[in-house]
């Protein structure tokens, strides 16, 4: 018996027609990004692992246990980008844009991989639409990017999603918090892995889910009242220019970032859906005016965000708002003298640009109407030597019902694709 295959656990196959939706998506980013400035980039898949140890930090869960990282056959560690910014502060170095233009705006969408427990809408090959704006320290430079991701919500149709907002401080505050959040849960009975995560990054117990933790955590030292005075200060004009663009937005001061780049402003987007169960940040961001330099560059403010591409598709999926990809046409042969011309003519549409299908298996006519019906086709029509004659066809709306006046009409088949597309624009 030849063996079966199946796909590595966490890696999913997207197929039609829930790709559908995904396209929807990333075709909404490339236009709402568009109109902010942001061009997009692409950056390779695999990284030298260094650089996320360098870059996102040591400490963290991605770094420690998340990464897939090996060795290639130069004997060169490489990993498997477990995120975006790194890799775009990378490609800024290495390519010495800062002299090339004041602001860079790039934005991207592509595959990440982490090892991690998976939950719903979290993967271990997962995907990421983000913006990373390079060159501006103004506060200015953070709404306007907080405000291109609540525009792109609002544009795919998830409005409601909540941005949620706090401060960091800059690069003193948060050891300096690290330690008082280490002093305060210090003492008290944790779990082990809560007792790792103290000793190797206090802040990311704020984040915990573990109800058992929830009530240290609400008495836990509040951020804001640790950062300094030129944070606070940032964070002032934040808010006011967020209120001033209209952005509604809700203060978190528990709010803090899992990577170690980030500084100031730190936010997340979060869907209050069951779909989405205890997984419900759809994405989040925030400034990081140290890692360009931090990675070998010149000192460059940054402020950025990415969105979970598989959360947000469950999220459109589940409210069923996004329309599949639909054939414009089905040509059936009324027999088998008529399949080259219908051949012909399917080609002759589609370089037309239209979605035009046909049975390629020369199937019975019977076969080749069920296939034109399994095939969702806007509309159909029948090529017989009746109609080559004629030079018309009846066209048939498949959407209609049979007792609808426009139900059927006669089209000169040399006007089928002015008709069809006539119809598309209506």
């Amino acid at each position: 018996m030849s063996q079966k295959f199946a796909g590595v656990k966490g890696m999913n196959d997207l197929l039609p027609p829930d790709i559908d939706v995904w396209r929807f998506v990333e075709n909404t980013a490339r236009q709402v990004f568009g109109c902010y400035g942001f061009a997009e980039m692409r950056t390779p898949m695999v990284e030298d692992t260094a650089l996320f140890v360098r870059g996102v930090g040591e400490g963290t869960d991605i770094v420690g246990k998340e990464m897939y990282t090996f060795c290639d056959k130069g004997d060169r560690s490489i990993t498997l980008r477990p995120e975006g910014t790194a890799p775009a502060a990378r490609a800024y170095i290495e390519h010495s844009i800062h002299v090339k233009e004041p602001v860079t705006r790039w934005f991207y969408a592509g595959p990440m991989f982490r090892y991690e427990r998976m939950k719903t809408g979290r993967y271990r090959q997962f995907s990421q639409i983000g913006a990373e704006a390079y060159g501006s320290a103004h506060p200015a430079q953070d709404v306007e990017v907080m405000e291109l991701a609540v525009h792109f919500l609002q544009a795919i149709g998830l409005g409601t999603v909540t941005l949620q907002l706090n401060s960091l401080g800059d690069a003193s505050t948060r050891p300096a918090y690290g330690e008082k959040v280490r002093a305060h849960f210090s003492g008290h009975p944790l779990s082990p892995e809560a007792t790792a995560t103290l000793a190797k990054n206090p802040m990311r117990l704020l984040d915990s889910k573990d109800p058992e933790l929830a009530g240290l955590i609400a008495s836990a030292p509040v951020l804001l009242d640790s950062i300094d005075d030129e944070s606070k200060k940032h964070f002032d004009e934040v808010r006011r220019l967020l209120d001033l663009v209209g952005v509604k937005y809700a203060l978190n001061p528990r709010l803090v970032r899992g990577l170690d780049y980030y500084t100031r402003t730190a936010f997340e987007l979060v869907a209050d859906d069951p779909v989405l169960g205890t997984a419900s940040a759809v994405g989040g961001g925030g400034r990081y005016d140290a890692l360009v330099e931090q990675l070998g560059g010149p000192k460059t403010p940054a402020v950025g965000f990415a969105m979970g591409l598989d959360r947000l598709c469950l999220l459109l999926a589940a409210k069923g708002t996004v329309a599949a990809s639909r054939p414009d046409l089905f040509l059936v042969a009324f027999d088998d003298s008529c399949r080259d011309e219908v051949v012909k003519r399917v080609t002759a549409l589609r370089h037309q640009g239209l979605k035009v299908d046909f049975d390629s298996r020369a199937g019975s006519f019977k076969s080749q109407l069920k296939r034109s019906e399994n095939s969702r086709a806007l509309h159909m029509m029948v090529i017989g030597q009746a109609e080559l004659d004629t030079g018309r066809g009846r066209l048939k709306s498949m959407d209609l019902p049979k007792e609808h006046p426009d139900k059927e009409r006669e089209v000169r088949l040399d006007e089928l694709a002015a008709a069809l597309q006539m119809n598309g624009n209506s």
